[in-house]
């Protein structure tokens, strides 16, 4: 295995897509890409995942993503505030990510939604700062990126409520069960999916369901810098994930779906370009 200045990925790991992929939750106004963020998009275009939705979890993310977007080909964003932050939601914070809606290179409201896991804001708060950015995606009539984590039957009820007002949505970084799924399915609703299926110790549940997830709902993102597949090829030197190591989640999702990688990365990039509206001019 070797690696270079220009590439630290070894070989085993430069992957390169059959078809071109989209990366639907790439954050990468973390820290972590601070360095080397143009050597990070290159991977990204060599391994064909030219195109990526980064993600905003509260105001600064938001925007430094949408300026991110401004400056780079293929890249767009979301602008929305996490349910960890949700103690932070009030009308100057709502006017400002309107405002952010606003933006042609902002592509979807959140990354918003419950987390009933870890409650760094109380679940009055997380629902609070929801139903606001739920309203904020009818009036701009953007889809929505939305987190759950342990707050599935939550999460339904209140979707329910704004179905017919709302647009599309994806539940980003779905981890959770087959009832959890079928409800999000029976609701019209996307699937995203991560390395999680690659991590025996708790993602293997995931591999059973993924093929109860039609074609038309499903798409694929890495949540880097976060969730490294744990199945990889070859050791990765201080373990940030990345856009370039997409398409070995699709093949693994592939793998479980029973159908060619060129396939889902086909039907998957496809799904997504429509949800995002990518083929019109941003």
């Amino acid at each position: 295995m070797t690696h270079d200045d220009a590439n630290p990925l070894p070989d085993a790991l430069r992957m390169t897509s059959p078809a071109p992929l989209v990366d639907i939750g790439a954050n990468l106004t973390h820290e972590s890409f601070a360095k080397d963020l143009d050597a990070v998009l290159e991977r990204a275009r060599v391994a064909e995942v030219a195109t990526l939705i980064l993600t905003g979890t509260d105001l600064v993310h938001s925007e430094q993503a949408a300026a991110l977007a401004h400056r780079h080909d293929g890249l767009y964003a979301t602008a929305g505030l996490h349910p960890h932050m949700a103690s932070h939601w009030d009308a100057p914070l709502g006017s400002a990510m309107r405002a952010l809606h606003a933006d042609a290179k902002v592509v979807a409201v959140g990354e918003c939604g419950l987390d009933f896991n870890r409650n760094f804001s109380t679940p009055t708060e997380q629902e609070r700062a929801f139903e606001a950015q739920l309203g904020l995606a009818v009036e701009s009539g953007l889809p929505l990126f939305l987190h759950e984590r342990d707050a599935g039957p939550r999460m339904r009820d209140i979707l329910r409520h704004w179905r017919d007002d709302i647009g599309n949505a994806v539940v980003h970084c779905f981890t959770a069960d087959r009832e959890t799924l079928h409800g999000y399915l029976d609701l019209d609703l996307h699937i995203g999916l991560t390395g999680w299926l690659c991590d025996e110790r708790r993602g293997h549940h995931l591999r059973e369901l993924v093929g109860d997830i039609p074609a038309t709902r499903l798409m694929v993102e890495t949540d880097c810098p976060y969730l490294l597949p744990r199945n990889l090829p070859a050791k990765l030197k201080g373990r940030r994930h990345e856009p370039a190591l997409l398409p070995w989640i699709v093949r693994e999702i592939a793998h479980w779906r029973g159908e060619s990688e060129a396939s889902l990365a086909a039907s998957t990039t496809a799904t997504a370009r429509r949800f995002f509206q990518l083929d019109e001019e941003h």
